[in-house]
């Protein structure tokens, strides 16, 4: 089981060298002012909730900040942490709380690509350009089998809306950490559109972190 992670706003890509002196694509994710609003423990589970940024509120979120003395708040996201890593309740997390050479999970919101066709959604290689195929060439052929069935299986690939689902990249390489201005630098590409905000969390497939 992880630590808590971070909410953060997807700046931009850009590139650096490495150690190796190779150019790497990097992601630019930075992180707002943040508060840990508390942290309970249920079953040996810790549940911590984080508030990123600052934003309007409506009234019952706005008094529940009240009550621990917040006077503004923003997006709260809950965490399952193990009790060794339980934050303390009103602090506060840095970008620091990422080193760089570990390796993170990225969930995001997709950019929307509206209604796409199956080649583009799909891959689908298409129908022939000619000989015999008029019109149809982008089309998915056919969808179903014959009178048994007789149905359409649920889940088949077809054309339909593209995009604007949350995704989860696995095992991405933090490339640096900027503690000045609140960046984190990750290889390669997350989720999501400039301004839009990315969950950082430890990679699960890569073990627990030390």
């Amino acid at each position: 089981m992880s630590r808590v992670g971070l909410l953060l706003k997807k700046v931009g890509c850009t590139s650096v060298y490495d150690d190796r002196f190779s150019l790497v694509p990097i992601t630019l994710l930075q992180l707002e002012e943040n508060v840990v609003l508390s942290a309970e423990e249920r079953d040996g589970v810790v549940i911590a909730r984080v508030s990123f940024g600052t934003r309007k509120l409506k009234r019952p979120q706005s008094a529940c900040l009240k009550k621990l003395g917040l006077e503004k708040g923003g997006r709260v996201v809950e965490f399952r942490v193990s009790p060794r890593f339980m934050p303390e309740p009103l602090g506060s997390l840095t970008v620091e709380h990422f080193r760089p050479g570990q390796y993170v999970d990225a969930v995001g919101t997709s950019i929307g690509k509206g209604f796409a066709g199956v080649m583009k959604r799909h891959n689908f290689a298409g129908l022939r350009a000619s000989h015999g195929v008029s019109i149809s060439h982008r089309s998915g052929g056919s969808t179903g089998q014959c009178q048994d069935p007789g149905k359409v299986f649920k889940g088949k690939k077809m054309a339909g809306h593209m995009g604007n689902a949350r995704v989860t990249i696995q095992n991405l390489l933090v490339q640096l950490v900027d503690v000045e201005n609140c960046l984190i630098g990750v290889r390669g590409s997350v989720p999501g559109c400039k301004n839009s905000y990315v969950l950082l969390k430890d990679a699960l497939k890569k073990g627990e972190f030390v």
